[in-house]
């Protein structure tokens, strides 16, 4: 096995674990709800959630350095960095609502080579290496039950008439400079739903939308999306065009609906 897939595989367990943690939290009375400086909220599932996923690499995987949303960064001599979002979707979990996601990712020598993603009140989970394909299965049970995968494909809409577009956060477009983009994306598509966050994203990994953009983004919420999106199939880059995992946006498709989008949002 190579190192890429074991670490693959570590990526899988990691974000299960984190999920069935977050469960012991999730729609409880006190669950330690907190908030950032930028106002955004924090519970003691996405603390609690990080230092496990911690514990977990460095045991396993000592020399490799690590990004996460709560703790900062540690660094590494084995040329793999993680990166650890223990609850993508904070205000969803917060406020009681299924779509958050548990997320962790790999880069080697700088490049993002993995993903995974759980969700763990779904009962659904998404992951990806490079060169292996992206696999997704709805019904994970704890995190020692085997998984019953299948392919992770995009959907094959080619107009964007026919095309459903989800977003997290539409108010934000303003904020970014894409209000008038926004508004012709709207009337360019056939529907528009507000499946946000990492959900949107792993919605068209697995063919069920066609467009997702989040205008707002960090690299921990973005590094998984990568890899996912495009051994399904897809294309994923910043609303620049730029393919990278550190943009500061990120728009998701099925990659033949890409160019279109860009265009439109101008």
């Amino acid at each position: 096995m190579s190192e890429l897939t074991e670490r693959t595989q570590l990526a899988v367990r990691i974000v299960r674990e984190i999920g069935a943690h977050a469960l012991t939290y999730y729609q409880q009375q006190d669950i330690g709800l907190d908030f950032k400086p930028d106002r955004s909220p924090v519970t003691r599932a996405d603390k609690e959630g990080e230092e496990l996923a911690r514990l977990v690499l460095d045991a396993e995987c000592s020399a490799d350095a690590i990004l996460g949303e709560e703790y900062g960064a540690k660094d590494g001599t084995s040329g793999y960095r993680w990166y650890l979002d223990p609850i993508d979707g904070t205000q969803s979990f917060v406020r009681g609502v299924p779509l958050f996601g548990c997320m962790a990712a790999l880069e080697h020598d700088g490049e993002p080579v993995a993903g995974a993603i759980c969700f763990p009140a779904l009962g659904e989970i998404v992951y990806a290496a490079t060169g292996q394909g992206a696999w997704w299965a709805n019904a994970i049970g704890v995190p020692s039950d085997p998984l019953d995968l299948r392919p992770a494909r995009v959907s094959s809409v080619a107009d964007l008439g026919d095309a459903l577009f989800a977003s997290t956060g539409f108010h934000n477009f303003e904020q970014i400079g894409k209000a008038e983009g926004l508004a012709r994306l709207f009337d360019a598509v056939r529907e528009t739903r507000g499946w946000s966050d990492c959900y949107g994203h792993y919605l068209v990994a697995t063919g069920r939308v066609d467009v997702m953009i989040d205008p707002l983004m960090n690299v921990w919420d973005t590094a998984p999306l990568l890899p996912i999106v495009e051994e399904a199939g897809g294309r994923f880059t910043g609303l620049s065009g730029t393919h990278s995992i550190h943009e500061p946006n990120a728009l998701s498709t099925n990659g033949l609906l890409h160019d279109a989008v860009l265009a439109l949002l101008g």
